[in-house]
């Protein structure tokens, strides 16, 4: 990883135009969440972003992030294959928290997507990352490049995968700062603060679903018998953006 990385003439400096992204991690294992927003938002080049799958827990990193930095650009990938219930949480949680919601997707219609690829997450790994570099990574760095966005804010959690137990809590990827605050969170964290706040949960928690994507990858838990399958069939876990 590089330690001294330098940051845009519009940015906020400090260290004479660099970050010391070794020094900055180190501080930063030591905050709130609270605190490693806000010295993220003070340090971190301008623009800002936050990415939000609108997935089960959203709602706790959406309202922390407007509470620090109101207006913030909230980047939303729409793959075409979303659930109906999902969509129906952006736009509620859209309303209740005032965001500043950027809906991005694939320049290719899903039909003619199919047409072109067949069902590309019947396809076994390669397909399901194929899958995912097309309808997910790529339209995540077209709304990164339109956005001008320098430092792009993520909720992810180590508890979550393997590959996020190993994650710094900001990395310089793609020619950008990227800032996971909730790294340490559990899921008691998370629904202590969604009931501290009366944040409302996806609607889709009630039926089971513990982790939400598209509709034909992810799965109930009375669905299957082993966790690990409840997204793309058990053969991997990450979608292809935080790798």
């Amino acid at each position: 990883m590089q330690s001294c990385v330098p940051i845009p003439q519009d940015g906020n400096r400090t260290h004479q135009g660099y970050l010391d992204l070794n020094e900055l991690n180190q501080k930063l294992g030591g905050m709130s969440v609270i605190n490693r927003i806000e010295l993220m938002a003070q340090q971190a080049p301008q623009q800002l972003a936050m990415t939000s799958s609108f997935g089960i827990h959203s709602a706790v990193f959406l309202h922390l992030i407007n509470q620090i930095i109101p207006g913030i650009p909230v980047i939303m990938i729409d793959t075409g294959y979303l659930f109906k219930e999902t969509y129906q949480y952006a736009a509620q949680l859209e309303q209740l928290l005032n965001l500043k919601l950027n809906i991005h997707q694939c320049q290719i219609s899903a039909a003619r997507f199919e047409s072109h690829y067949g069902q590309l997450w019947q396809q076994g790994v390669a397909g399901i990352e194929q899958y995912n570099q097309i309808r997910k990574v790529q339209p995540l760095e077209q709304a990164l490049v339109e956005l001008s966005i320098n430092t792009w804010f993520s909720g992810v959690r180590r508890n979550q995968s393997e590959l996020r137990k190993n994650l710094d809590w900001v990395v310089f990827k793609n020619h950008r700062f990227k800032v996971h605050p909730l790294l340490d969170w559990t899921d008691r964290d998370l629904f202590q603060y969604l009931n501290k706040h009366k944040l409302p949960q996806h609607p889709l928690w009630e039926k089971g679903y513990l982790s939400v994507g598209d509709t034909h990858t992810t799965r109930s838990i009375h669905e299957v018998d082993d966790p690990g399958n409840l997204r793309f069939f058990g053969l991997k876990r990450e979608c292809g953006i935080h790798e």
